[in-house]
């Protein structure tokens, strides 16, 4: 079989989950793992949550590596919370259609159009874009972040317009948006959403803040993959519609196994476009071969990494 230049060649009949655990204890390692990973990433993870959950736990370290399964912008929050310590992810190109389309440069020249804003950017944008913000929030609690603000001031929120879109109507304020959004969440397709909604009248929908206003209007509950998680739980539907990457859907079944969980597609039902590209670049045979050869790390310029942990803790302190 001819193996692609540039790919790593491992055992076939290597043990990846024993591996990783050796490994994991000989480095004194902690391995964080999305949601939306694949399920076997998930399975092995010391713990799975969403954006704040896998912060905290960051933030609250005490192992000697962090090993982040997830996409870039989750790792480089990991090491600008931690900077003297090694931060591994199983592949430097799982990046976010988020942060690629916020870069700092231009971030700075929108800004400066709104002398006197503060700025709100969600978690997923790069280090050097956190580092112009005032204060970082994730799904979870953008609404708490942005509500903290006296309702007189200005305020500007990046990069998720539809995210921003949904917090100012749930607080019925007006945001500065920057023009942004996720390549996954903004193409899921609300004509198949409602033609599910129609094939199963007894289940209930709940979806990401990430999905256009024309989604979310169609569900009984909208907010981030921990609060999807609980929304299923506690239910008393026997099914339930996911707007959001299915990767969730792993948790979900094992959370709810009585549950009925149906995952809607992507507007071109012949791709897999409601999965994320840059989460599935992660598999456990990279996630061993970067703890085996502890690479490749992710670093932050320490001059970034300053600025751009003061609104990283505004978050943490206001999300207690």
């Amino acid at each position: 079989m001819l193996i692609p230049p540039g790919t790593v060649a491992v055992d076939p009949g290597l043990d990846l989950f024993a591996e990783i655990d050796r490994l994991r204890r000989e480095l004194n390692a902690v391995i964080l793992a999305h949601y939306y990973q694949e399920p076997d990433i998930q399975d092995v993870a010391d713990f799975v949550g969403d954006s704040l959950a896998l912060s905290q736990k960051a933030a609250a370290a005490d192992a000697e590596v962090i090993v982040f399964a997830g996409v870039h912008f989750m790792a480089e929050t990991a090491k600008i919370l931690n900077p003297h310590k090694q931060v591994l992810l199983p592949d430097l190109e799982a990046g976010c259609s988020l942060a690629d389309g916020c870069p700092p440069d231009r971030f700075a020249a929108f800004l400066a159009r709104y002398p006197g804003h503060k700025v709100v950017s969600y978690i997923n944008c790069s280090a050097a874009t956190k580092a112009q913000s005032d204060v970082i929030c994730t799904s979870s609690n953008a609404v708490k972040i942005v509500a903290s603000f006296p309702a007189d001031q200005p305020l500007v929120f990046a990069p998720d317009r539809f995210l921003g879109a949904w917090v100012a109507r749930q607080l019925g304020r007006d945001l500065v948006l920057w023009p942004g959004s996720c390549e996954v969440h903004e193409v899921f397709s609300e004509k198949a959403l409602v033609g599910l909604k129609v094939a199963h009248p007894q289940a209930k929908v709940a979806a990401h803040p990430e999905c256009p206003e024309a989604v979310l209007q169609h569900a009984d509950y909208v907010g981030s993959t921990t609060g999807i998680l609980e929304f299923a739980r506690r239910t008393d539907a026997p099914a339930v519609i996911v707007v959001t990457e299915p990767g969730i859907l792993h948790q979900m079944r094992k959370e709810s196994p009585g549950k009925e969980l149906i995952p809607v597609p992507g507007a071109d039902e012949s791709c897999s476009c409601n999965e994320c590209p840059y989460m599935k670049k992660n598999t456990l045979q990279k996630l061993y071969l970067c703890m085996r050869d502890r690479t490749p790390q992710v670093t932050v310029d320490p001059a970034i990494a300053a600025r751009a942990l003061v609104p990283i803790r505004r978050m943490l302190e206001l999300s207690r």
